[in-house]
């Protein structure tokens, strides 16, 4: 009898995954632990290993296709006897699929389709069966919406009395999240909603494309950024501070150790692990901005596991940087430098890029001198970094106030205004602006 592969949680938060490419065809053999499919989240680009050994029966799922955590997504038979039993089976699922597709692939995540509309828009086929698999009646905009999500989704929705169809969508495809529908349920203050009449649902407004426009499609990896960065403006509300840092010590002491420090460890010794070293203190003396908001209550996380955003080519991925505060500049400078070099490579895995309580960003590497990051959901705050450049201040001199040329950086924090304040947000800045102010060029880098 053949045994299903569902997708797994590639990483901590993580609910889906993109099947983007088969390393396996029906009818292989495949051994336990080896790459069967390429799988994209928001989080990783991974392989993913087969927990079974056995015969490829069925791909259930087609290449390119969005589907939820425990979704299953291949047929395996794991003995010679299974083979006949794991063909009959298949060829069960598909005739259900003919039946009944939207239970084939419950949570498979493509672009929104249009539907039926007032104006009479064009409508996406949809089917159910009726009674003895005979006569068929059109599905109703609820319907498409319910086919589109996920059984946890559908159970919140039906304990509160809401219609899925008029629920906003965050998801990928505007699919509606269990994060939406608790959204909507704590806007609207819980109060059940009648479900006799779906609404119907409008088609997505599209841009106007003229002559000599390019469209490109969505990469399941940009789909995916962008759902979570939508997730993070529509559920957080933002506020962000900034300070200044005169980084003038903390350069000449990099000067003075970059070319030792490369020699002697093999890689470059640049400014992102001092801020990282010193988020990391700060966050020790200012533990709001290491939570997380947990609905009624505020959960602070012990551990300090600071993710660091890196910039690849059309996606960003955050690998973490795991108890950050038990590292010295060294140690950082080392797993930093691994962190991207892998992140680069392709070669993160789900472990990588999970477990993160904090971010830092480091946009200074491309040259931004101000900017306001997007909260890295569902973390309380991000600490952004930008470029250090020369420009004249005002500084204190013993006969007096005097301009003088220095070294200095814009940080700048968005947190989440539920969690924290003002103040608490500029507490941690300044502990970080005086911990990176405190170098000079006979520091050293204990």
């Amino acid at each position: 009898m053949a045994e299903p592969i569902t997708m797994p949680q590639l990483g901590e938060s993580v609910t889906e995954g993109t099947i983007t490419r088969w390393l396996k065809a029906e009818g292989e053999p495949v051994e336990q632990d080896e790459p069967i499919a390429e799988v994209d989240t928001d989080k990783v680009n991974t392989e993913l290993p087969s927990p079974l050994a056995g015969k490829l029966q069925k791909l259930l799922v087609p290449e390119g296709t969005t589907v939820d955590v425990g979704t299953e997504i291949a047929l395996v038979a794991t003995g010679a006897e299974e083979v006949a039993d794991a063909a009959a089976e298949s060829s069960q699922r598909e005739n259900v699929a003919a039946e009944a597709p939207t239970e084939e692939f419950p949570a498979a995540h493509t672009p929104a389709q249009p539907v039926a509309s007032p104006a009479g828009a064009e409508a996406r086929p949809a089917t159910m069966s009726g009674a003895g698999g005979n006569g068929r009646m059109a599905a109703s905009a609820e319907e498409l919406r319910l086919s589109r999500s996920s059984p946890v989704v559908r159970r919140l929705a039906a304990e509160h009395g809401v219609k899925i169809s008029s629920v906003p969508g965050t998801g990928i495809g505007g699919r509606v999240t269990k994060k939406d529908i608790e959204g909507f349920v704590e806007e609207k203050g819980a109060a059940p909603e009648p479900t006799e009449v779906a609404e119907p649902e409008s088609v997505p407004r599209r841009a106007t494309v003229h002559e000599g426009d390019r469209v490109e499609e969505l990469t399941p990896t940009r789909r995916a950024i962008a759902g979570r960065m939508a997730l993070s403006k529509k559920e957080i509300p933002h506020a962000w501070a900034l300070v200044e840092v005169d980084m003038t010590g903390l350069v000449a002491l990099r000067e003075r150790e970059k070319a030792a420090f490369v020699e002697r460890e093999g890689v470059k010794l640049t400014y992102l692990p001092f801020v990282v070293r010193a988020a990391a203190e700060a966050l020790k003396e200012n533990p709001a901005l290491n939570s997380v908001w947990d609905g009624d209550r505020i959960v602070l996380r012990k551990g300090i596991n600071i993710g660091v955003a890196v910039d690849l080519d059309g996606a960003l991925v955050v690998p973490v940087i795991r108890n950050a505060d038990e590292l010295n500049l060294t140690g950082l400078a080392r797993r930093i430098d691994d962190a991207v070099g892998r992140a680069r490579a392709g070669q993160l895995g789900p472990d990588d890029v999970s477990g993160g309580t904090f971010t830092v960003n480091n946009p200074g590497s491309l040259g931004s001198v101000a900017s306001a990051p997007v909260i890295n959901h569902p973390q309380a705050a991000i600490l952004q970094a930008e470029a250090v450049v020369k420009r004249p201040v005002v500084v204190e001199a013993a006969g007096g106030d005097a301009i003088a040329i220095r070294s200095m950086m814009n940080l700048e924090v968005s947190f989440d205004h539920r969690v924290l304040d003002g103040g608490a947000a500029l507490r941690f800045l300044n502990t970080v602006k005086r911990r990176l102010e405190g170098y000079d060029a006979t520091s050293g880098l204990g």
